[in-house]
């Protein structure tokens, strides 16, 4: 069995005041494809400043966007390789 390894790097930044967590996921794939998407965390001003859940909501919503433009790709690759064939 061959195996393949795909690596995503996640950005995390926040702003100087821990209110708003910006998570940037960029994923390059060995043959070439690139996605990247973004996820946000916004901390409501009642609560106490914890940098690590919003690290945690913003990487998870960022994570979730590539999961969906992954099947996405996914999706339109069995539609092309899954329709009407012409002879060769």
């Amino acid at each position: 069995m061959h195996a393949k390894q795909w690596k995503i790097d996640i950005f995390i930044t926040e702003d100087d005041a821990d209110d708003r967590t910006v998570a940037r996921a960029v994923l390059h794939t060995p043959e070439g494809r690139r996605h990247e998407s973004l996820g946000y965390a916004r901390r409501n001003p009642g609560d106490r400043p914890v940098p690590e859940i919003g690290d945690e909501l913003a990487a998870g919503r960022a994570l979730a966007d590539l999961a969906d433009k992954l099947s996405g790709d996914a999706a339109a690759d069995v539609a092309q390789f899954t329709g009407p064939q012409t002879p060769g």
